[in-house]
């Protein structure tokens, strides 16, 4: 029998390299809350706290006023303490609204806690508008319609097709049918957020009706010319507006040129500012938390500031 030396495979020597990655940072609770329920991611450090026409983002900056063409969409972050005036011209509008916490837009406007919080189902003067995390976001501090449509949702191109037929850009150019959706994303695109964060908004100088079946209808003459409801910021608030048609409504034709709306910023007065003898504050015994709630985010919110100001 033949002997067969075993031999160890030679091994060849290889170099080896490590690559080193950055560990992930853990997910904050908002970056989960943007994952569970499909937002947009919000950006990093909010939106940046100017206006979007170009004012300077300062508490006691007031911009000129403005006119909102119908069909025209408009946004501005409104600074803590400054009130913004819609004013329906000529008693015709439909604003439709959206509100965000500037700092961050993963809080918005929440339907259902601003009704049940003050057990009504529309808003007036002595109303506030919760965010969907127990803060109010803006207080109606002055209101000479008396009622504003927080059910009935926003306008589509589909809902304006069904009620007023096509009207299409490539027919009708400038003059096409605009409506508030596309309008809201067109706005919110500025920011970085889009059609996912789109929510139940309100439409000012609306009002509607539900009979014993549960279908809407538009209650007509419910606005006048020159009426106006005043909008206070009880933190920076990114607003998002669109004048144009509700999706409930009798009206046949789309509006014309006439149907505009006016637009002016200013300082919450003594009397307008929020405190303990607001009115906002006393209507119903939950704002008092809600309120309590925004003072120590915008105390807390302040202070970190503060202190990344510093750091740099």
């Amino acid at each position: 029998m033949t002997m067969v030396k075993a031999t160890r495979p030679k091994m060849t020597k290889t170099k080896t390299t490590t690559t080193t990655t950055k560990p992930r940072v853990a997910k904050s609770v908002v970056a989960a809350k943007v994952k569970a329920t499909g937002s947009s991611p919000a950006p990093a450090r909010g939106i940046k706290v100017s206006s979007a026409n170009g004012h300077r983002a300062t508490p006691d900056a007031t911009g000129p006023a403005e006119v909102l063409r119908h069909g025209q969409g408009w946004s501005r972050v409104l600074l803590r303490g400054q009130i913004l005036r819609i004013t329906d011209t000529a008693g015709k509008a439909c604003v439709s609204a959206l509100f965000y916490n500037a700092r961050n837009p993963i809080e918005r406007y929440n339907v259902a806690d601003t009704l049940k919080a003050q057990y009504t189902a529309f808003l007036t003067t002595g109303r506030v508008l919760y965010s969907d995390m127990g803060r109010v976001l803006v207080s109606i501090v002055g209101d000479s319609c008396g009622w504003h449509d927080t059910i009935g949702g926003c306008g589509s191109a589909a809902t304006q097709l069904a009620r007023f037929g096509a009207g299409d850009y490539q027919t009708l150019g400038n003059d096409f049918y605009r409506n508030a959706r596309d309008n809201f994303i067109v706005e919110l695109s500025k920011v970085g957020l889009g059609k996912r964060d789109i929510v139940a908004n309100v439409n000012f100088f609306t009002r509607l009706k539900v009979d014993q079946a549960g279908g809407l209808s538009s209650v007509e003459g419910s606005s006048h010319p020159g009426a106006y409801v005043d909008l206070r910021a009880d933190m920076d608030t990114l607003v998002v507006l669109s004048n144009t048609p509700p999706p409930v409504t009798t009206a046949t034709e789309y509006p014309g040129e006439d149907v505009t709306v006016a637009l002016a910023v200013r300082v919450a007065n003594g009397r307008e500012r929020s405190g303990p003898r607001d009115p906002c504050f006393l209507s119903r015994p939950e704002n008092a938390r809600g309120f309590a709630l925004t003072a120590a985010y915008v105390a807390e919110t302040e202070r970190l500031v503060g202190q990344a100001s510093l750091a740099t």
